[in-house]
């Protein structure tokens, strides 16, 4: 299959209770590429609630989407990212715990965050030659939410803006709300996802994950930290 963009994403186990609620919440199963049923019995808009990051799936970014650079290939890129997953360590952090930032819901570590961090940032920078630059037109939309001068050298740097010291791992669960709404869908993830999160959670691989013609995205390799 070709895909038209590629990114390094944690994409949790399919197997936990907990991802497959938030794979369902979310509706699209992004280890096997097809749409999935709403969890029943929300009171809630889900359809609507999750329209914008149901093409993603459900995962955290370690490395943003990109297209090819100019001479690199899938093969060449899946053979590197392996090599990577090969030299990094997993991490272990305390738990998840449901989120708010800004105006959407998503799912935070919590406990000592630098090893994740710098898992990430070795992502970014090791396979960064793969990365075709982004587009003019790219660039502004990444700036239309306004960057520190920090995020705008990350943007031209890396082709994205939340890098570094401005990364925050995430599992995205909504799109941007109004506010008035927040409550309501916390309470019900609180209620029904909430008691499934992991204690510890443990980061124990990366998936390689490409965004197919329509637009979603589905798992393509997925390997196990060793280092």
């Amino acid at each position: 299959m070709t895909f038209t963009r590629y990114a390094i994403y944690y994409v949790p186990p399919k197997q936990a209770e907990w991802s497959r609620f938030a794979s369902s919440w979310l509706g699209w199963d992004l280890c096997e590429g097809r749409p999935l049923d709403h969890p029943p019995n929300t009171g809630l808009d889900v359809a609507a609630i999750t329209d914008v990051p149901r093409k993603y799936g459900l995962h955290a970014t370690i490395k943003p989407p990109f297209r090819l650079a100019e001479g690199k290939t899938a093969d060449a890129l899946a053979e590197r990212f392996a090599q990577f997953a090969t030299e990094m360590a997993p991490v272990r952090l305390d738990g998840l715990t449901l989120t708010r930032l800004g105006r959407f819901l998503a799912l935070c570590p919590t406990g000592d965050l630098l090893s994740l961090n710098r898992l990430a940032f070795n992502c970014v920078r090791d396979l960064d030659d793969f990365r075709s630059p982004p587009s003019a037109a790219e660039l502004d939309r990444r700036r239309t939410g306004g960057l520190t001068p920090a995020q705008e050298l990350a943007l031209l740097t890396w082709g994205y803006p939340y890098v570094g010291d401005s990364f925050r791992f995430h599992i995205t669960l909504t799109g941007k709300r109004p506010k008035a709404e927040l409550p309501a869908i916390e309470s019900m993830l609180q209620d029904r996802l909430g008691p499934l999160l992991p204690a510890p959670f443990v980061l124990g691989d990366l998936a390689l994950v490409g965004e197919g013609s329509d637009g979603r995205f589905q798992l393509i390799h997925r390997h196990a930290l060793t280092g």
